[in-house]
């Protein structure tokens, strides 16, 4: 999915969390950027250096801070701070 909004989300295909994120971006219009962890070998790297820990989803944004495994209420409330949503 081609980006505008700056945002990167890192995951995998049998993470329920991640397709739960997916879905809410979908569902509200927000593009992103999604990394497959399972794809990319480098990934799992980026994710600890990232967060410190090997946990998905993980969603950095444009202003440079990032969530590890958000409820859709953290992510509505990060991207309302972000006038995203």
């Amino acid at each position: 999915m081609e980006t505008t909004s700056g945002i990167t989300m890192y995951g995998a295909a049998w993470c329920s969390d991640c397709r739960r994120s997916k879905k809410f971006f979908d569902a509200n219009q927000v593009s992103y950027t999604y990394i497959d962890s399972e794809q990319d070998l480098t990934a799992a790297d980026k994710i600890v250096e990232i967060s410190g820990k090997q946990t998905i989803p993980l969603i950095i944004f444009p202003d440079g801070t990032h969530l590890s495994e958000p409820t859709d209420q953290d992510l509505k409330a990060k991207l309302e701070t972000l006038a995203i949503l």
